[in-house]
């Protein structure tokens, strides 16, 4: 079927949808990639696991004649091509790296819902004016190297190339090598531009949340992602041997530590019931059972939709820090200073429509967890997709959504891409 903005019509156009026992499948064929013991996945960024899913991913975009490539920040595109391919695309997409326990569905699903969109494309023969794109961004969740989200920072210019190549894992292991690694098991893919200029953004995503289940609703129309700080707090004490240092002479690190954590969760994660805080990592040194411990590192997830109360809570940790550490010291290093970000009103109207079009109940919702959405958001407009996950279960080997509820946001992706595709009503939002 030759399909254009000419021929199609609006009857013609509410019977497309994308084919949801394809997508399940493959859903399910990549949760067998790092699959764990308990049912969910162990896909960590740059990871052999991450490349065998990319291998995987560029199979399926061949047999449906799209076009993959890469750029230096290792972020995957899938192209359907359109007849200005010299014009800024559409990208929609999310991530496939997984927590180290993490679900079969989180990052994953916006970019297999993003490659089915486009296989449905390809199979009716659109022809779109512009490029359509998945996209896979690169370490989105930050397990293995800290902070998350690099390929979309880099492509976003947040955080430089250098910056991003030069971080390393907890076995030393160094970005560069990763991302080198991760090109050579691909040596014939195309290489773009890091940061080339894009016309819009959609993700699709599990909602991580128990607020659409709750109201029974399938559809979230996101209207943006609260702020998040994240910081490393390292603090210094001196070794001693438990049995023979008297407690008046001690550095303890780790009693510093309780006595920064305690005010911190008092006056922190205490300040106001929007606010999330939590201390989500711990080191002990040396963690030797007759040894008073001479260094505690730990990090702090701190996140609010208000800017300005991130920012007063921001400067508070460093301040209970110096105050509580005495007689140790307390360095605390900022990570990621994300503020909160809204979506482009004309998307979030056009995922809001093609809810309504395919029956489902929708309702706008704020996203609590950080998403690469929120580098996109002021490069051009962009929006999100949300589905619900049971129980709002996610990073979790038992997370779960439902197929009807799959099917469904990938439907919707799907509507809010035609018009750009030039398959739909009217010009694009």
């Amino acid at each position: 079927m030759n399909a254009d903005a000419a021929t199609i019509t609006h009857a013609q156009q509410g019977a497309w949808r994308i084919d949801a026992t394809r997508l399940w499948d493959r859903l399910m064929a990549l949760a067998r990639i790092g699959a764990t013991p308990g049912g969910g996945v162990d896909r960590q960024a740059l990871s052999a696991e991450e490349i065998a899913s990319w291998r995987t991913m560029i199979d399926w975009a061949l047999q449906a004649g799209l076009e993959p490539s890469t750029d230096a920040a290792g972020n995957l595109f899938i192209a359907l091509p359109g007849t200005d391919r010299d014009a800024p695309p559409v990208l929609a997409g999310s991530h496939l790296d997984s927590q180290p326990g993490g679900g079969r569905f989180d990052g994953v699903y916006g970019v297999v819902a993003a490659l089915e969109v486009l296989t449905t494309l390809a199979q009716r023969g659109v022809r779109p004016p512009v490029d359509i794109v998945c996209v896979a961004w690169m370490n989105e969740e930050g397990s293995r190297f800290a902070p998350g989200m690099m390929g979309s920072e880099a492509f976003a210019g947040v955080r430089s190339l250098e910056a991003v190549r030069a971080v390393r894992d907890a076995q030393g292991v160094s970005v560069a090598d990763a991302l080198d690694a991760l090109h050579a098991a691909f040596p014939a893919l195309r290489r773009r531009t890091l940061g080339f200029p894009v016309k819009a953004y959609v993700e699709a995503h599990i909602e991580q949340g128990p607020l659409l289940e709750a109201q029974e609703h399938v559809i979230g129309v996101v209207t943006g992602i609260q702020g998040k700080k994240t910081f490393d707090i390292v603090i210094e004490g001196e070794r001693g041997h438990a049995g023979t240092l008297a407690m008046v002479y001690r550095r303890d690190a780790l009693e510093a530590f309780t006595r920064i954590a305690g005010a911190l969760y008092a006056e922190i994660g205490g300040y106001d019931e929007a606010v999330k805080f939590t201390i989500g990592r711990l080191q002990v040194e040396p963690n030797a059972p007759s040894v008073v411990p001479e260094r505690v590192t730990l990090r702090i997830d701190l996140r609010h939709p208000d800017n300005a109360v991130l920012s007063y809570l921001g400067e508070r940790i460093g301040m209970l820090c110096d105050t509580f550490a005495a007689p140790c010291e307390a360095t605390v290093t900022p990570l990621v200073d994300a503020p909160s970000n809204g979506f482009d009103p004309a998307l979030q109207q056009a995922i809001a429509k093609a809810a309504e079009s395919i029956g489902e109940l929708h309702m706008p919702i704020l996203s609590a967890a950080g998403h690469d959405a929120r580098h996109m958001a002021p490069l051009c407009p962009s929006a999100m997709i949300f589905i619900p996950c049971r129980d709002g279960v996610s990073h979790a080997e038992h997370e779960w959504a439902e197929p009807e509820h799959v099917a469904a946001g990938a439907n919707v992706l799907l509507r809010v891409l035609l018009p750009y595709a030039g398959a739909g009503e009217g010009a694009a939002p």
